[in-house]
């Protein structure tokens, strides 16, 4: 995934690139106007847009501007910008020589490019310190267990240490002789054995494990493999040294460092980015437009019971991440404290606790849980990157310690607002195993429209109070 990962994002500086050059193209008409009396209307000259377009985006992309784009330094950038402006300025006015494209003013062609080449010299100086802000905030960091302590694995170690910009950061190495544990491969400390493998996965936040292994030993991590993808974990397997093709396993690579990876989830990242902006969107909007039903509500919290309007509490998010989640509060003050004294009364099979009738929730806390009001702030939590619109509800971090090996694989998408289990049967299921099912038949079979589809199958049940939480 992370070669396609890097595809995507170069499509996406084109696109930048392309609304910068039109942004100048639109810039340098405007100061060409002022500055020279009798220039033709726009709507002419609108026509040489695409042919602008065309001519710097090849120059970019031909001097390898694209090409590991986070790994070049700003000058390098700069430079590739400069000689590309340059190039297409000389192409662009053969051209307009060639053509005799004599209505075309020569002020307006030069500020074209004299603008569009600063801009895009400024755009890409932002983009890499976003990146590199982001990065040493830790955001969009993926943890990597390595499996295997060999010439290969210190190869791959030594590789995402010197492209720390990739975001990839090595949690630790495990090795099948238990007398390696403790030493160190290129800076990374052997974790442990293969004995302890299930044990550093559900402590730790793990994204992906990567085999580095001998061909001798494949069929030593065959139930490794096996348990990530129980647990929904992509494993990678380096296959460097053999062609090997197994079964709706992909094959991708790292820098020229091939791999094989077994993924539990959808590849189609193109789609999950389209569920990200609508995420942002919509979160968005509905923060804007329901301010005054927050005001409103907070202020009846406040008036009819004691305690913070808000209700936090650490979930466990996308791969076990950590996060507070936000909502109304609709217990009284000590809820929490309470809740041992009626966990005989539980309702649900399994480590969450549910109960219909619970003592503990107060007359307003009632009303809005029937109408799904009081998950309103977790449109913060989507805002944020926390949550998505959509997905498995997010658990506690205590219940997740107790999951069966197959139920964690819930964890492998971004925990949602609304989900599959809300909108196929909400409080009538009590039987904890057919809510992870649920949510796993929506994993394996997400798409953009099944989200569409339990969005408005969503309304109803909100609308109407059905299936009182």
């Amino acid at each position: 995934m992370i070669k396609e990962k890097v595809a995507i994002l170069k499509k996406l500086m084109i696109l930048f690139d392309v609304a910068v050059v039109s942004l100048a193209f639109l810039l340098a008409y405007r100061l060409a106007y002022y500055l020279r009396e009798g220039l033709n209307p726009l709507g002419s000259y609108l026509v040489l847009l695409p042919l602008v377009v065309l001519i710097w985006a090849y120059f970019l992309n031909f001097l390898g501007l694209y090409a590991s784009f986070r790994t070049k330094n700003i000058l390098d950038i700069i430079l590739i910008i400069f000689q590309a402006t340059f190039f297409a300025l000389a192409i662009f006015g053969s051209m307009a020589y060639l053509f005799k494209l004599q209505d075309v003013s020569r002020i307006f062609i030069t500020t074209i490019f004299l603008l569009g080449g600063t801009l895009l010299v400024l755009e890409k100086i932002l983009l890499i310190l976003f990146f590199r802000f982001f990065r040493k905030k830790g955001f969009n960091t993926r943890n990597m267990l390595v499996v295997g302590t060999g010439k290969r694995a210190e190869q791959f170690i030594r590789l995402l240490d010197q492209h720390s910009e990739w975001g990839l950061r090595v949690l630790g190495v495990i090795d099948e002789d238990e007398a390696k544990i403790n030493e160190t491969i290129e800076g990374a400390k052997v974790i442990g054995s293969f004995r302890d493998f299930a044990g550093i996965i559900h402590k730790n936040v793990v994204d992906q494990v990567v085999f580095i292994v001998p061909r001798g030993s494949l069929d030593k991590i065959q139930e490794l493999v096996y348990f990530c993808e129980t647990e929904g974990i992509t494993a990678s397997v380096a296959v460097n040294m053999f062609d090997l093709k197994f079964s709706r396993a992909r094959q991708t690579d790292l820098h020229g460092f091939p791999l094989v990876s077994f993924e539990s989830v959808t590849d189609k990242l193109w789609h999950l980015l389209a569920k990200r902006v609508f995420d942002i969107i919509f979160s968005s909007l509905g923060l804007l437009i329901l301010s005054p039903v927050f005001l409103a509500v907070s202020a009846l919290i406040k008036i009819t019971s004691a305690g913070p309007v808000f209700f936090r509490q650490e979930r466990s998010g996308f791969n076990g991440r950590k996060f507070t989640l936000y909502k109304f509060r609709t217990m009284i003050k000590d809820a929490e404290e309470k809740l041992h004294e009626l966990r005989e009364k539980n309702e649900m099979n399994g480590p969450v606790f549910k109960l219909k009738n619970d003592p503990r929730i107060t007359p307003i806390g009632r009303f809005l849980r029937k109408f799904s009001v009081d998950e309103l702030p977790q449109l913060w939590n989507v805002l944020k990157g926390d949550m998505s619109i959509v997905g498995p509800r997010p658990p506690l971090p205590q219940e997740v310690e107790k999951y069966d090996n197959w139920q964690r694989r819930r964890l492998n998408m971004r925990p949602g607002v609304t989900c599959f289990w809300q909108v196929n049967g909400r409080n009538k299921i009590t039987d904890f195993n057919e809510w992870m099912k649920l949510d796993l038949e929506y994993i394996d079979n997400w798409s953009l429209l099944l989200d569409a589809r339990i969005l408005l199958k969503t309304v109803p049940v909100v609308l109407l109070g059905i299936g009182d939480k």
